[in-house]
C-alpha cells in the first residue's frame, strides 16, 4: 500500500494553494471537528484533496489518491468484508479459502505467501493467526532491525509462515520453504519465476542435516501460472521475434483478466460458448517427444552396475554421483583437493541437478567436451590397470565409463559413509 504519513512538519511546512471544493450544508463543520482531537494520537485521513480548513492542525495525514488506495486503508482497519461475494477480493470466503488449501496441501511445511499491499498482507497473516498457525509479516516500510527480527522467527521455526509484500521476490534463499503462496497477480513472468522461485532451492545437508525436501508447492490464488505458464515452458515455435505483453480478455462475470486463451474463467468458472464457423481444419492428429533435461548436460551419467542405482559423471577436475538407498537418492559430489561432500538427498532428478550443477562449477565448456569425447575412445593402460579384473574383459568400455568406475572405487568408502550417515539422520529425525 502505497500511503506515506505525512508528518506534521512536513504538512505544516507545505506552500498552500486551493486543491478543492467542500460540498455540504453550511455549518456541518466536518474537516473543522479535526481541532476536537487530539493531533498526536489522531491520523487524519484526507480523502477530500484539501485541508485548508485545518491548515494549521498539528496531526499527521495520510492522502489517499485512487480507489484501491481507499480500499487498502478500508481493509487494514476492518479486516475481511462478510458483506462482499465469495468471489470477491477480501472476502471473508478469499481468506477462509487461503487456509484451507494451505493445510491440504502444504500443513507442515515453511510457507512464503505473496501479497499486493500491506493491508491485504496484515488480513493474511491475521487469517493464518486465527486458524492457529504461527505467521510473522514483512513489507518495505518495516525497518531493516524489524524485518531481521521478524525473519529470524520464520528461520528458526518460530514463525511457520512468512507473509510479505515485495521484500522477498528476490535476494532472500532460505531452502527449507517448500511452499509459496501467491496472492497477488503478476504482470511479467520473470517475476512469478522470482517468487516461486524462493522455495526451489535445494537443502545442503551440512548446513540442515535433519531436513529432508524433495519438492515445492506452489498454491496460486490467482492468475499468474495460467498468464506465465510453465516456468520452464520458453519457447517459438515461428521463430518471430514477439513484443508486447500477452493477449489478454476480462471475464464478462468477474471483470478477471485471464490470458485470452482461455475458455473457462479460472475464478469465476464462466464458460465460453465455442463460436462455429465453416471454415477451418479439425487436428487429425499430433506427435509428442519426451525430452530428456539431462541430455542437455554437459556430462555423460554412467550407469556404473547396471541396475540404475548407482550413476557417475566425472571430469577432468570432478565427479559427480547419484546414489539409490532405502527410497531416497542421495547425490555426491568430489574431485581434485575436494573432500567429497553430500550435495542433496531426495528424488532423483533434484540430486542429478545438484551433483551437474556441481561439475558445472568446476569444470570449463572445453574441459567437458574434451572429456566427452572420451565416450568414443578405449580405457588407457593405466586405467585398465587399476580397473578390477573383471571389467578388463568389457571390450565395449569407453574411456568415459573407465573414468567414472575408477571415481566411485577410489572414493568409494567416502561415498558409502555419507549416504548412509544421511540415511540415519533421516530415521532417527522420522
Amino acid at each position: 500500500m502505497s500511503l506515506p504519513i505525512i508528518t506534521a512538519d512536513q504538512r505544516l511546512a507545505e506552500r498552500r494553494g486551493v486543491k478543492g471544493v467542500l460540498v455540504g450544508k453550511s455549518g456541518i463543520g466536518k474537516t473543522s471537528q479535526l481541532w476536537t482531537l487530539k493531533p498526536t494520537a489522531t491520523l487524519f485521513f484526507d480523502l477530500e484533496a484539501g485541508d485548508l480548513a485545518v491548515e494549521g492542525w498539528a496531526g499527521d495525514t495520510i492522502r489517499p489518491r485512487t480507489w484501491q488506495e481507499c480500499r487498502d486503508f478500508a481493509v487494514y482497519i476492518g479486516g475481511p468484508n462478510p458483506a462482499l461475494r465469495d468471489d470477491q477480493p477480501f472476502s471473508q470466503a478469499h481468506f477462509d479459502a487461503v487456509i484451507r488449501h494451505w493445510r491440504e496441501n502444504a500443513g507442515e511445511r515453511k510457507t512464503i505467501v505473496f501479497c499486493s499491499t500491506v493491508a491485504h498482507a496484515e488480513c493474511v497473516r491475521q487469517a493464518f493467526q486465527d486458524a492457529g498457525v504461527s505467521a510473522v509479516i514483512v513489507h518495505g516500510e518495516l525497518s531493516d532491525a524489524e524485518r531481521k527480527a521478524r525473519l529470524a522467527e520464520y528461520e528458526s521455526g518460530a514463525a511457520q509462515v512468512v507473509v510479505n509484500v515485495a521484500v522477498l521476490t528476490e535476494g532472500y534463499d532460505f531452502t527449507p520453504t517448500s511452499c509459496v503462496v501467491l496472492l497477488r497477480p503478476s504482470s511479467h513472468k520473470s517475476t512469478l519465476t522470482q517468487m516461486i522461485g524462493r522455495g526451489l532451492r535445494t537443502i545442503d545437508p551440512a548446513e540442515h542435516p535433519v531436513v529432508i525436501k524433495t519438492d515445492c508447492v506452489v498454491l496460486d490464488f490467482g492468475t499468474a501460472t495460467l498468464m506465465h505458464g510453465s516456468l520452464e515452458q520458453d519457447v517459438n515455435l515461428d521463430g518471430h521475434q514477439h513484443h508486447g505483453e500477452a493477449p489478454t480478455k476480462d471475464c464478462p462475470s468477474c471483470e478477471a483478466t485471464i490470458p485470452l486463451g482461455c475458455r473457462e474463467c479460472p475464478l469465476c468458472g464462466f464458460v465460453w460458448e465455442n463460436e462455429t464457423t465453416e471454415d477451418g481444419d479439425a487436428l487429425a492428429d499430433f506427435v509428442m517427444t519426451e525430452i530428456d533435461l539431462l541430455k542437455r548436460s554437459n556430462f555423460r551419467w554412467c550407469d556404473l552396475f547396471g541396475c540404475d542405482d548407482a550413476l557417475m559423471a566425472t571430469g577432468f577436475n570432478a565427479w559427480g554421483g547419484v546414489f539409490f538407498l532405502n527410497g531416497r537418492w542421495h547425490a555426491v559430489g568430489g574431485g581434485k583437493d575436494l573432500q567429497p561432500r553430500l550435495l542433496a538427498v531426495g528424488d532423483r532428478t533434484v540430486c542429478m541437478a545438484k551433483a551437474d550443477d556441481w561439475l558445472n562449477d568446476r569444470e570449463s565448456a572445453d574441459s567437458a567436451h574434451k572429456t566427452r569425447r572420451w565416450l568414443n575412445e578405449p580405457p588407457t593402460a593405466k586405467q585398465l590397470q587399476y580397473l578390477p579384473q573383471a571389467l578388463r574383459a568389457d571390450f565395449g568400455m569407453t574411456r568415459y565409463q573407465a573414468s567414472a568406475l575408477l571415481s566411485f572405487q577410489f572414493n568409494k568408502s567416502s561415498i558409502q559413509r555419507l549416504v548412509v550417515a544421511a540415511n540415519d539422520a533421516h530415521r532417527e529425525a522420522a
